[in-house]
């Protein structure tokens, strides 16, 4: 997977396109992203307690990694990202300006 957690993304499809947001959970199994604060759903919490209230609260849900791209820090545009090979080290850069990402 290309995008990995710390990786600030832009949703380019859906309720949220053109938010940006920090990746707090990749999910490679599932090819899925979990980005702070963005596609919020309702959940309804039961009481734990008797005497207790129930309540809505919003929860972010996995974003398909396809619906984002990675924000370059050079450029500050989304971009595709390239790899490039070090002595020792694999590199992600920005296809566009050439920053490193990693």
């Amino acid at each position: 997977m290309k995008i990995k957690k710390g990786d600030t993304v832009k949703i380019i499809t859906g309720k949220d396109k053109n938010k940006t947001g920090k990746v707090l959970k990749v999910l490679v199994a599932k090819g899925k992203l979990l980005v702070e604060g963005l596609n919020l759903t309702k959940k309804h919490v039961k009481p734990k307690n008797q005497g207790e209230k129930g309540q809505t609260i919003s929860v972010s849900r996995p974003v398909d990694v396809s619906n984002a791209m990675i924000l370059c820090p050079g450029c500050g545009r989304a971009a595709r990202i390239a790899y490039k090979e070090d002595e020792n080290s694999k590199l992600r850069i920005c296809r566009r300006c050439g920053t490193n990402l990693s």
